[in-house]
């Protein structure tokens, strides 16, 4: 979508953990070198804590790159509430036999191969990552597996990376054997404004854009609306990208970056995570007929008295729906739902005070599915279908706005009594 108008290699604030976007801060920086310590000087445990989206499993990535053969390295990372019997997931995390085989048989496993890892020369090392889910009884298991260092070398090493309820767990009076055998702790916290801006700017270059891509004013409107978790820092640089590609903005200003966080306030500062879906096809800028849909007994619904019709915008691609909406609003035409193109989104509708229902669709309306063209078959507004390769076209022409008008102006004649669009 947006890669090759910024000219990005790939894309740079995507929300999987990835190593080779890591942007060390003072604070992940410490993170990662007691981690370091914490393998080198063969701690017994080792607590990485920090809230969530601040960045713990991408250092964990990190840290699993630069290990050695001469360590052995167990993952557990999908932990819960109903975790279930420890000795099974370390199993797991080792390849370990598990099958129908009891809890003390699995310890007894375990055990041997610590000891044949051992005599290789090798250390055991288990990693659990969303440790907070852990129980006060399945911490204790881990301390009590932790008896088998004995010597003056630790055969078996944990590390534990969690959110910071983890913390709190542990400092229960009945885990204080636990607490202090803990030989590195530390707490992640988020970014500060200048270590947001460097890392927007870290994450641009390092997927092959512009340090300069985003504005300092809007890189320090990103801090305010996220307060420097790099999850949410993530989410709103990337739709933010969507809407600036949407506009075809060199650049990305503070105004464009408040207008995201806005838009993703609805229950809640960026309670949904909107999939997006990339337009593969070019066309000419050529407008394609567009259709009307009245169905039987539709209503008549009369438009707001400023003049202003109310509109749900239902399309695939993110992108047009955006793009629809802020390109329509210049039309006395407000957008009060976008939604995907499905049968689910569209019953999400009901209720909903709405003068018309703009449907983009790449192919004609009888060849959609049975249940969403017979939604649509008995929508209660007037439904206008639009082709979404002219609507994807007209992004990249210099005379969109004349095709906003021609649109505004099908939806204004859809409306009984409706005034006419203003230009």
């Amino acid at each position: 979508m947006y890669e090759s108008f910024y000219n990005f290699r790939e894309k740079p604030f995507s929300l999987l953990p990835d190593s080779g976007f890591l942007y060390l801060s003072n604070k992940h920086r410490m993170a990662l070198t007691l981690l370091e310590y914490g393998l080198m000087n063969q701690a017994g445990f080792t607590v990485i804590s920090g809230d969530i989206g601040t960045g713990k499993t991408t250092l964990i990535r990190q840290l699993l790159n630069q290990i050695d053969d001469s360590i052995r390295v167990g993952l557990i990372s999908n932990t819960h509430q109903t975790f279930g019997d420890l000795m099974q997931w370390i199993a797991l995390a080792y390849d370990l036999p598990h099958h129908d085989k009891n809890k003390v048989e699995l310890y007894q496993d375990f055990m041997d191969f610590i000891i044949k890892e051992y005599a290789r020369g090798r250390r055991t090392v288990l990693i659990v990552d969303e440790a907070q889910n852990m129980s006060a009884e399945t911490l204790e298991e881990l301390r009590m597996l932790s008896n088998v260092n004995a010597d003056k070398d630790q055969v078996l090493q944990i590390i534990l990376v969690g959110q910071r309820e983890l913390r709190d767990t542990l400092r229960r009076p009945d885990l204080v054997q636990f607490a202090q055998r803990i030989g590195v702790d530390y707490h992640l916290e988020p970014l500060d404004e200048q270590e947001t801006i460097d890392y927007i700017r870290h994450r641009c270059e390092k997927a092959g854009g512009s340090i300069d891509l985003f504005t300092e004013k809007a890189c320090h409107q990103v801090y305010e609306a996220t307060g420097g978790v790099p999850r949410l820092i993530n989410l709103l640089c990337d739709t933010t990208l969507v809407y600036g590609y949407a506009e075809q903005r060199e650049h990305i200003d503070a105004r464009l970056v408040s207008d995201v966080a806005r838009d993703k306030q609805q229950g809640g500062l960026f309670a949904q995570n909107k999939s997006t879906v990339t337009p593969e096809r070019q066309v000419s800028a050529v407008p394609a007929a567009v259709k009307t849909l009245q169905p039987v007994g539709a209503s008549n619904p009369q438009p707001r008295k400023n003049g202003q019709l109310r509109i749900a915008i239902a399309a695939e691609s993110e992108l047009l729906r955006i793009y629809l909406s802020r390109l329509l609003s210049e039309y006395s035409i407000t957008a009060v739902a976008e939604i995907p193109l499905t049968a689910q989104s569209l019953k999400s509708l009901e209720g909903m005070e709405l003068d018309a229902l703009l449907v983009e669709l790449d192919q004609q309306p009888d060849q959609i599915n049975d249940e969403l063209y017979s939604l649509l078959e008995s929508w209660k507004q007037p439904v206008l279908f639009n082709d979404s390769l002219a609507t994807e076209a007209s992004l990249s022409q210099p005379n969109r706005e004349e095709y906003g008008r021609k649109l505004s102006e099908k939806l204004f004649s859809l409306v009984p009594h409706a005034p006419q669009s203003v230009a």
